[in-house]
């Protein structure tokens, strides 16, 4: 784990009413009469290389004069970033609608706090560009990579169970991207199933072509998620709102500048220029609140995997919900 610290390089203090149940005496950016000093906080924040985050909020101006410190850590995908948030070791990151069912499903003391639609385009099964495969059904019996509780494992199990298959009629190989990409290249596997910037680094470095995107079978949500002793902390979720609102703004730069954010994401990741636009110019960010809709749907998520016994138990989504912050988010956004 690579971890960075960022510090702010204007302190300042806010007074902040949350509603947790911490006791304040114990939080030492508590003042005794409740406000929170914010300098005093120190949140750490998971990042992937699919997002970026700390580079999107870089580039949008949003690190500047933030009033606590940040710690980053950076993971490869959702699954173990949310293992550190249930562990204590990460307080708050982004990841797509999957990883908070399978943590659900462990019993994870976790909370999706916000949600954001980012575009299903970028939900894709790719096959080589000379693959006989031409359609989801003949998917039957062939070899697919796919990471085991990512966004791309949802989808793939509602494009096979559309068309009448099942996880026990493929051959599902439980793959990183990276490894994914290189089994792909070399033929191990007959297809991936994957979230951009990896489908359209599968299109423009591996000739990969889109056998089935995600329009039609997935909803294109994803989500922020934070750790339930974040939450219990009044230091750390007030933090944690003001982090909130940063992140939406910076969504609402990235819309307006593609061009400008392709480029820095491509540096950032090591992703080729290509590859980054293609990605950003196809997914656009629509924040918005945890309205029952949202719940509604990450719900048949949970129920999918159950159904198809590839989680432990049930899931009720909203005992994995916190709301909090919903007013950052009005549902015209």
């Amino acid at each position: 784990m690579i971890t960075r610290r960022l510090f702010a390089a204007v302190a300042l203090t806010a007074v902040v009413a949350t509603a947790c149940g911490t006791d304040d005496g114990k939080d030492a950016a508590v003042r005794p009469d409740g406000t929170v000093d914010l300098p005093q906080v120190t949140l750490r924040v998971g990042d992937q290389k699919g997002t970026a985050l700390q580079a999107l909020l870089e580039s949008s101006g949003e690190l500047q004069s933030v009033p606590y410190k940040i710690e980053w850590s950076q993971y490869t995908a959702g699954v173990p970033m949310l293992e550190a948030i249930n562990s204590g070791a990460v307080d708050f990151g982004g990841v797509g609608n999957s990883p908070p069912v399978f943590s659900a499903a462990a019993k994870s003391s976790i909370k999706i706090v916000t949600g954001y639609y980012a575009g299903v385009a970028g939900q894709a099964v790719v096959v080589p560009k000379d693959s006989p495969l031409r359609s989801p059904g003949d998917l039957r019996g062939k070899k697919i990579a796919v990471t085991k509780g990512s966004s791309a494992h949802h989808q793939l199990l509602t494009v096979l169970t559309r068309n009448g298959l099942s996880f026990k009629d493929i051959e599902p190989q439980y793959l990183q991207p990276a490894d994914a990409l290189a089994a792909l290249s070399t033929g191990r596997v007959d297809a991936w199933a994957i979230w951009d910037p990896y489908t359209a680094q599968a299109q423009q470095q591996a000739n990969a072509r889109i056998l089935v995107d995600g329009d039609g079978y997935v909803n294109g949500d994803s989500f922020y998620v934070a750790g339930n002793k974040a939450l219990d902390s009044k230091s750390r979720s007030a933090a944690l709102r003001d982090l909130i609102a940063r992140i939406r703004r910076a969504h609402t730069w990235v819309n307006e500048h593609p061009e400008q954010w392709a480029q820095v994401f491509a540096q950032q990741t090591g992703l080729a220029p290509d590859v980054a636009l293609l990605s950003v110019t196809r997914n656009k960010y629509r924040d918005h609140p945890l309205d029952d809709a949202t719940i509604d749907g990450e719900q048949q998520v949970a129920d999918a995997f159950s159904e198809a016994g590839l989680i432990p138990r049930e899931v009720r989504i909203r005992d994995y919900v916190d709301t909090r912050f919903n007013d950052l988010f009005p549902a015209s956004s």
